[in-house]
């Protein structure tokens, strides 16, 4: 089935939407925040863990499962959802923002692209038909187009060049694309140019994709160019479906880009922090590392409600992160992502109760006021 998304309501004052996307998993409100299984899996977390957290989609890596264990290998388990053991809506990129980070400039050509495997050096070609073919076999339920990822800042004419190559890959791949029960979303290019966006969004659009992402950002640029971006693209995409802006990182990106009418997002830093120590509060990061929470037997948010903060003190999980013990990244990682899927949630409220504006401004006094 493909997914289907309803819009419920938009905020008076601003441009965040409520919305529901109808699964093949069931149905699930938006904004949403999804977490990132890159391998099949989120780190540390099993698939209940992820259900106790209210996790709704979640993300898995092309690039990566080609490589290990195959992609082939997961079609005959019969599919990402049964080789995970996960019951819930499945989104896997294209490999792209992967390629890109391990290809060359002179490596990209109207083919595809060639770069190293990171595992063992030998050289790969990944096309817009082999990365569908990739995520046919992985039967996900949304998969994404296969896009050029340019750093910032580009050149004028460079991303002109890079959008047109996006847009024929795209046709490739949406040509080749087979996988009935699977969703697939394009991908808006066109760096900080305006009327490049707005090109890449019309073509896009003209080609009926079951959703759109915002691409192109969480390379380098600062917030405010990736705000504009965003601006840039999201008013030239239809209402009626999804957007999806990747990679965000910090839970002010994802209130400042609900404002400009995103629908849902993913990142893998509330399970990277956690390997390091860091925690999100309502009063902003904090390191349990640091010697004052050698003594505080105090929860690590006072206002969270997940399995972590209910059961476990400052002090535990500190001890636990110096003794380098697995378990202090795992109840972090549950914090973590609890804390983003239910800053979600609470957008979700503010957009029924058109108030987003004072609780931005609310979450930045918190959030920024106290430091660790």
């Amino acid at each position: 089935m493909k997914i289907k998304y309803t819009l419920v309501k938009t905020e008076k004052n601003t441009n965040a939407r409520l919305g529901k996307i109808k699964t093949n998993y069931g149905e699930y409100e938006t904004p949403m925040f999804m977490p990132v299984g890159t391998l099949a899996t989120v780190k540390t977390l099993s698939p209940e863990e992820l259900k106790s957290v209210n996790a709704g989609i979640i993300l898995s890596n092309t690039y990566h499962l080609w490589l290990r264990p195959g992609d082939e290998i997961i079609k005959a388990s019969g599919g990402l959802h049964k080789f995970m053991n996960y019951n819930g809506p499945i989104l896997t990129d294209s490999g792209g923002f992967q390629v890109f980070s391990l290809a060359k400039p002179k490596d990209i050509s109207e083919e595809g692209v060639k770069f190293k495997n990171h595992l063992n050096g030998d050289e790969l070609l990944l096309t817009p038909e082999k990365s569908i073919q990739i995520q046919n076999n992985l039967d996900s339920d949304i998969a994404m187009s296969f896009d050029e990822c340019i750093g910032w800042p580009a050149t004028y004419d460079y991303v002109k060049k890079s959008v047109d190559r996006t847009l024929r890959w795209a046709k490739r791949g949406q040509k080749v694309f087979n996988n009935e029960r699977q969703s697939l979303f394009g991908i808006v290019q066109g760096g900080e140019y305006e009327d490049l966006r707005r090109y890449c969004a019309e073509e896009l659009v003209k080609m009926n994709f079951d959703g759109y992402s915002i691409g192109g950002t969480s390379v380098g640029e600062d917030k405010t160019t990736m705000y504009k971006m965003v601006e840039m693209s999201t008013k030239y995409l239809p209402t009626d479906k999804v957007r999806y802006l990747m990679g965000v990182r910090d839970p002010i990106d994802i209130i400042e880009n609900v404002i400009r009418g995103i629908d849902i997002f993913d990142c893998v830093s509330p399970t990277r922090l956690a390997r390091h120590g860091h925690a999100y509060t309502k009063y902003g990061k904090i390191n349990l590392k640091n010697a004052k929470y050698k003594t505080d037997f105090s929860k690590i948010d006072e206002d969270c409600d997940c399995y972590t903060c209910k059961n476990y003190t400052k002090s535990y999980v500190k001890h636990l992160i110096n003794s380098n013990e697995s378990f202090g990244a795992r109840l972090l990682s549950i914090h973590n992502i609890r804390y983003l899927i239910k800053l979600t949630e609470d957008l979700r409220e503010c957009i029924k109760n058109d108030n987003i504006l004072e609780y931005k401004e609310e979450f930045i006094k918190n959030y920024y006021g106290k430091k660790d």
